[in-house]
């Protein structure tokens, strides 16, 4: 369902962030309806026309690349050497799930994904970018039909 591939898309996202603008990007919290992503992140300025076009066009390379969408549970400390990144550390019990997708995203997640790319239905389009609160940005992005 929608739900589901905005999960997966959100993943894109924040990769596709941390590309484009800086490594040291965090997911600050997101809010995933049917209708449209919110995404908050650390960033301290406004994106250009240009950033917001370049992480579209990545996110879309990716959906439309077919990556396999692929979980894996592990511990905590075996999640972070292998370099996936996570938010909210204290809601994490033991074992977490971390979702890889292909050789471009790998990310701590409790929520519901994709198994492949190509389910994502859809054209990712940034509607929005807003500040949210002091250093964090907020995204609102929606899949177009």
């Amino acid at each position: 369902d929608e739900v589901t591939r905005y999960h997966t898309v959100t993943h894109l996202l924040l990769q596709s962030l941390k590309n484009n603008l800086s490594h040291d990007i965090e997911q600050r919290g997101s809010n995933i309806t049917k209708e449209r992503i919110r995404f908050d992140f650390n960033f301290d300025r406004k994106l250009t026309d240009e950033e917001k076009k370049k992480i579209e066009d990545e996110v879309n390379e990716k959906i439309s690349n077919h990556l396999d969408v692929k979980r894996e549970e592990m511990s905590l400390d075996e999640a972070r050497k292998k370099g996936a990144s996570g938010i909210f550390e204290e809601k994490y019990g033991d074992v977490v799930s971390v979702y890889t997708i292909g050789k471009y995203s790998k990310e701590i997640c409790t929520g519901p994904h994709v198994e492949n790319t190509k389910d994502i239905k859809g054209k990712f389009k940034i509607i929005k970018e807003e500040s949210s609160s002091a250093g964090v940005r907020r995204i609102k992005a929606v899949l177009e039909k």
